[in-house]
């Protein structure tokens, strides 16, 4: 299992004690490498605190820990008691001494290969980087090196189990009293830096509201949301609130970074902070942009106000509940108003066009069901999707006339819009068209391909069709809660008679279970499936329920149901032996 999401809390109840002298030494070696190439007797080692590092050159999630603890062990190496070892997962000695020429601590010689794969072993490695800590007397303190020093870096000294559960119990302690000075203080650092570069304290900013703007300065949705952040913040100053925003950078470019600050009145944490990571923690950042909402008080008032101020602005703040549920009054007002012109007209832009450039009235389409489809011919999903689309449009027209769907562009040029719209039966907003803009924040469309469905009045009848087309095809029309009800309990009807779990022979290590699984391929056929599965969520093995049975009758076809190294994967914060 790879060790990974958080520090195991018995991790230092293990009764593990190893000689260190013999399991770092071979026949041949009694020594151990410095960068430079100096030797090093591993008996040095004998009384103090031992650190095994497993790592590699190739091991993105690697690079970014490896500087992070480099930080760390410059303070605690002053106590004169702890050294590191890197064991290196390299396959070539070119890498492995590139890599550890930037590393402050010793290295078992790549050339001692038996040495790195008999202690890979030893601590049964599966994912890196891998951080295990021995004490003095070669007894396991903690599996969770990587953990800790992330979580508290040289706090987390001498890393045994008392001492991790101080830092927990004060953390806990501070998370029930939050100022805003545990969010942005550090040991080595009490201020935060102006667009101008300089120091301010953050004493400066108690008492006021503040937005903590967690951005990364080269993504599109930080660059679009940036504008809009900086106007409601200046329309704010104007009328003298006491409101201030602190960038919370996840750049790794220095000078992005800097470009960017220059551009804003406000204030950040330095670049690569050690609190940029923590607080991404903290919060349990899961989207960019995020605003987290401190109040005057130093407590959370909201953990992500950014939707909010593209729909409204400065008519968000104080951010208060009660300030939002007023909000949520005028946007339900507004849903339950809304019409197909309010939605697709603006303006003198009162129309979408047709193949050939030909100009519709929006005026045509009221009355109708109408789906937005939101959608780029760069995006595989979106071209896999659009022969479906298709096939449930005419289905549907064949039907009904009163159906119809409009294409909205994510394209990056005219050409490629004009080449995806070609494929199309439908209509489409220009290219270009500011509508654009206006309809993706209105829906909250976060990814493409996304279909919208209005009904006949314009008003909102699912944010969800395209799911709804992959299942049911034309049957999901007209796409009203009541008649997906209906659906939902045929699709249920279905499993009347299957058995809720059971084992195959593709599988057998694990029980498979019955699962409403949204679109899957079969491990059996390798054919793509919808809906149900039977599934097994530790290994991520799916079959189709044909695939499952043994009795294929008591299952429908499908039709009915309508960066890394060759070895490895790296996922987020860690690199797993495939």
């Amino acid at each position: 299992m790879a060790r990974q999401g958080g520090i195991r809390s018995d991790a230092e109840d293990t009764t593990d004690s190893y000689d260190v002298v013999s399991i770092l030494s071979s026949p041949s070696r009694n020594f151990l490498l410095t960068n430079d190439g100096s030797q090093v007797p591993v008996d040095s080692l004998k009384g103090k605190k031992v650190g095994l590092y497993f790592s590699a050159s190739w091991c993105g999630p690697c690079h970014r820990f490896t500087p992070v603890l480099a930080e760390a062990y410059t303070e605690f190496s002053r106590k004169g008691d702890m050294e590191i070892v890197f064991l290196s997962a390299d396959e070539d000695e070119e890498s492995f001494q590139g890599y550890f020429s930037k590393m402050p601590w010793l290295a078992v010689p790549f050339s001692d290969s038996a040495t790195r794969d008999s202690l890979d072993e030893l601590f049964k490695v599966r994912g890196i980087p891998f951080l295990v800590i021995l004490d003095e007397t070669g007894k396991v303190v903690t599996e969770s090196g990587v953990e800790i020093i992330r979580e508290y870096g040289v706090e987390g000294y001498p890393f045994t189990k008392g001492r991790i559960k101080e830092l927990q119990d004060r953390e806990e302690d501070a998370k029930r009293n939050q100022t805003l000075k545990y969010l942005l203080v550090s040991q080595s650092r009490d201020f935060v830096i102006s667009s101008k570069g300089d120091k301010v304290s953050v004493s400066e900013l108690e008492g006021k509201t503040v937005g903590l703007y967690f951005s990364l300065s080269t993504y599109n949705l930080c660059l679009e949301f940036t504008p809009k952040l900086l106007n409601m913040y200046k329309k704010l100053k104007d009328k003298g609130e006491d409101f201030e925003i602190v960038m919370i950078p996840l750049d790794d470019n220095e000078q992005a970074f800097n470009e960017a600050l220059q551009n804003v009145p406000w204030y950040s944490l330095p670049i690569k902070d050690r609190k940029c990571e923590k607080l991404i923690r903290y919060f349990e950042l899961s989207a960019l942009p995020t605003l987290v909402i401190i109040g005057p008080d130093g407590k959370t008032i909201h953990t992500n106000a950014a939707e909010t101020v593209e729909e409204h602005g400065a008519e968000a703040y104080p951010f208060t509940l009660e300030k939002f549920a007023e909000l949520a009054e005028i946007e339900k007002a507004k849903d339950e108003a809304q019409t197909l012109e309010s939605v697709l007209v603006k303006g003198d832009r009162d129309f979408l066009v047709g193949q050939g450039a030909k100009k519709i009235p929006v005026s045509e389409l009221v009355g109708k069901h109408v789906l937005l489809y939101f959608s780029a011919h760069w995006c595989p999903p979106c071209r896999a999707f659009v022969p479906k689309l298709i096939e449930a449009y005419h289905k549907i027209k064949s039907k009904d006339e009163a159906f119809e769907v409009v294409f909205i562009s994510s394209d990056k040029d005219q050409a490629s819009f004009e080449d995806f719209f070609a494929t199309m039966p439908w209509l489409s907003l220009p290219y270009g068209d500011e509508r654009k803009e206006f309809l993706s924040r209105k829906f909250k469309v976060q990814g493409i391909p996304s279909l919208v469905a209005l009904g006949p009045t314009g008003r909102t009848l699912t944010k969800d069709a395209r799911n709804l087309i992959t299942i049911y095809g034309a049957d999901a029309y007209p796409f009203t809660e009541e008649h997906i009800k209906k659906k939902e309990a045929e699709l249920e009807e279905l499993t009347k008679g299957w058995p809720k779990t059971l084992r195959h022979p593709l599988d057998e290590e694990h029980e498979l279970v019955l699962t409403k699984r949204m679109m899957f391929t079969c491990d059996g056929c390798q054919e793509d499936g919808q809906v149900w599965s039977y599934y097994c969520e530790e290994c991520d093995f799916d079959l189709h329920p044909k695939c499952a049975l043994k009795d294929e009758e008591a299952a429908p076809k499908d039709e009915a149901v309508g960066e890394g190294k060759e070895g490895w994967v790296c996922d987020g914060d860690v690199c797993y032996k495939a």
